[in-house]
Protein backbone atom coordinates (compact mmCIF):
# COMPACT_ATOMS: atom_id res chain seq x y z
CA UNK A 1 0.00 0.00 0.00
CA UNK A 2 2.83 2.37 0.86
CA UNK A 3 4.53 1.64 -2.47
CA UNK A 4 1.30 2.44 -4.32
CA UNK A 5 1.01 5.81 -2.57
CA UNK A 6 4.67 6.55 -3.31
CA UNK A 7 4.16 5.79 -7.01
CA UNK A 8 1.10 8.05 -7.11
CA UNK A 9 3.07 10.87 -5.47
CA UNK A 10 5.91 10.45 -7.97
CA UNK A 11 3.43 10.55 -10.87
CA UNK A 12 1.83 13.69 -9.43
CA UNK A 13 5.28 15.30 -9.08
CA UNK A 14 6.11 14.34 -12.65
CA UNK A 15 3.03 16.05 -14.01
CA UNK A 16 3.48 19.12 -11.80
CA UNK A 17 0.34 18.66 -9.74
CA UNK A 18 1.98 17.46 -6.53
CA UNK A 19 0.94 20.59 -4.63
CA UNK A 20 -2.71 20.14 -5.60
CA UNK A 21 -2.63 16.43 -4.72
CA UNK A 22 -1.09 17.13 -1.32
CA UNK A 23 -3.65 19.86 -0.63
CA UNK A 24 -6.52 17.54 -1.52
CA UNK A 25 -5.04 14.78 0.63
CA UNK A 26 -4.62 17.22 3.51
CA UNK A 27 -8.24 18.36 3.20
CA UNK A 28 -9.46 14.75 3.18
CA UNK A 29 -7.37 13.77 6.20
CA UNK A 30 -8.34 16.85 8.20
CA UNK A 31 -12.01 16.33 7.33
CA UNK A 32 -11.84 12.76 8.60
CA UNK A 33 -10.08 13.87 11.81
CA UNK A 34 -12.65 16.62 12.37
CA UNK A 35 -15.52 14.18 11.83
CA UNK A 36 -14.04 11.71 14.33
CA UNK A 37 -13.45 14.42 16.94
CA UNK A 38 -16.95 15.80 16.45
CA UNK A 39 -18.54 12.36 16.79
CA UNK A 40 -16.51 11.67 19.94
CA UNK A 41 -17.58 15.02 21.43
CA UNK A 42 -21.25 14.39 20.62
CA UNK A 43 -21.00 10.88 22.08
CA UNK A 44 -19.44 12.15 25.31
CA UNK A 45 -22.11 14.87 25.62
CA UNK A 46 -24.88 12.29 25.09
CA UNK A 47 -23.43 9.92 27.70
CA UNK A 48 -23.09 12.74 30.26
CA UNK A 49 -26.65 13.83 29.53
CA UNK A 50 -28.00 10.32 30.04
CA UNK A 51 -26.03 9.90 33.28
CA UNK A 52 -27.44 13.20 34.61
CA UNK A 53 -30.98 12.08 33.70
CA UNK A 54 -30.53 8.74 35.46
CA UNK A 55 -29.10 10.44 38.57
CA UNK A 56 -31.98 12.93 38.59
CA UNK A 57 -34.53 10.11 38.26
CA UNK A 58 -32.89 8.09 41.05
CA UNK A 59 -32.89 11.13 43.33
CA UNK A 60 -36.54 11.83 42.52
CA UNK A 61 -37.53 8.25 43.27
CA UNK A 62 -35.55 8.22 46.53
CA UNK A 63 -37.27 11.43 47.63
CA UNK A 64 -40.66 10.04 46.67
CA UNK A 65 -40.00 6.84 48.60
CA UNK A 66 -38.78 8.81 51.63
CA UNK A 67 -41.92 10.96 51.61
CA UNK A 68 -44.08 7.87 51.21
CA UNK A 69 -42.39 6.19 54.17
CA UNK A 70 -42.82 9.29 56.32
CA UNK A 71 -46.47 9.59 55.34
CA UNK A 72 -47.27 5.99 56.28
CA UNK A 73 -44.87 5.53 59.18
CA UNK A 74 -46.90 4.87 62.32
CA UNK A 75 -43.84 4.65 64.55
CA UNK A 76 -43.25 8.39 64.29
CA UNK A 77 -44.50 10.17 67.42
CA UNK A 78 -47.32 12.52 66.54
CA UNK A 79 -49.08 15.14 68.59
CA UNK A 80 -52.45 13.49 68.98
CA UNK A 81 -55.11 14.76 71.33
CA UNK A 82 -55.34 12.90 74.58
CA UNK A 83 -58.17 10.40 74.89
CA UNK A 84 -60.89 10.46 77.54
CA UNK A 85 -59.61 10.35 81.09
CA UNK A 86 -62.28 8.13 82.53
CA UNK A 87 -63.54 4.76 81.50
CA UNK A 88 -66.39 4.44 79.08
CA UNK A 89 -69.81 4.75 80.60
CA UNK A 90 -68.73 6.25 83.93
CA UNK A 91 -70.58 9.50 83.13
CA UNK A 92 -67.59 11.84 83.36
CA UNK A 93 -67.54 14.64 80.80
Amino acid sequence: MGTFVLILLLLAATFGVLGAVLKIALVLVLSAVLAIVLLAWIGAWYVRSRIRNVERELYRRAEQERRWREAYDVSVARDEPAGPTGELGDGSP
